[in-house]
């Protein structure tokens, strides 16, 4: 813990989270769904967004009058000054996102290799840039959740990677605005490993194991600890309460959140 981070409350609570408003796009399921928990865990209220309905009722079911479901198009620039303005969240997770077409290349068309720039990236643009428009409050954190294969690429993925290093990048010019105008909000951008405990995961994972011609708890045993959604969860609460030593990108294995230069 670095001589900034906030210091534990109660159980349950977290000192710069709790009583806040953090917003999640992507909400409904996966890392989404652990973000928003981890988050309403610790004292935050939290605005989902995504497009299932049933799968959003489900959470506040889960979670009560500590989530507010809306459902949206996150990659609709309205929806993004819309919800900013109404809710203006102390914590930002970009975490939605498109699952990628699992072909080589050469079987992609152009319209599935750029699924992730119209979705992932579009989505990272529009709330970012609103972030710096409206802006958002001193002491505001903004994170947009990247990928591993932004770093490692990943071939059976189409534009996947090119857009999640976008994102990486997008992020990173975001924060040196934000330093540049003095507007005390916190970007970064967050890269998970790959890992089967999230469905889009498990189809990358069970892909590149045939890939490579091997049985998948073969490919599993290679592949070490598997990271799991409230690892995650976890991970983007510390971020969010200043746990970490400031970085513009963080590698997010098992082992926990790792600054990239």
């Amino acid at each position: 813990m670095t001589d900034h981070a906030a210091d534990l409350g109660s159980p349950g609570t977290v000192e710069g989270l709790t009583g806040t408003t953090a917003l999640v796009t992507g909400a409904s399921r996966g890392f989404g769904r652990a973000i928003a928990t981890a988050l309403c865990g610790v004292g935050a209220h939290v605005i989902g967004v995504a497009r299932d309905q049933a799968r959003l009722d489900d959470l506040c079911d889960e979670l009560g009058d500590t989530f507010t479901p809306v459902v949206a198009e996150v990659t609709d620039p309205d929806v993004a000054a819309r919800l900013i303005g109404e809710h203006r969240p102390r914590t930002l997770v970009l975490n939605a996102g498109a699952t990628p077409l699992l072909l080589p290349l050469h079987h992609q068309t152009w319209e599935s290799f750029g699924r992730n720039w119209e979705v992932d990236v579009q989505q990272v643009f529009h709330w970012v840039r609103e972030a710096l428009l409206r802006p958002l409050v001193p002491g505001s954190t903004v994170i947009a959740m990247s990928s591993g294969a932004a770093i490692n690429g990943s071939p059976l993925s189409g534009g996947y990677a090119g857009a999640k290093a976008t994102v990486r990048f997008m992020t990173s010019y975001a924060a040196a605005e934000s330093k540049r105008e003095g507007l005390g909000i916190t970007f970064a951008s967050v890269l998970p490993k790959l890992t089967p405990a999230t469905r889009l995961g498990a189809s990358g994972v069970a892909a590149y194991a045939e890939r490579q011609g091997v049985d998948l708890d073969s490919f599993l045993d290679a592949f070490g600890p598997a990271l799991t959604e409230e690892q995650v969860g976890t991970a983007i609460v510390d971020l969010a309460a200043g746990r970490q030593v400031h970085q513009d990108a963080y590698l997010l294995t098992p082992a926990g959140l790792a600054p990239l230069g």
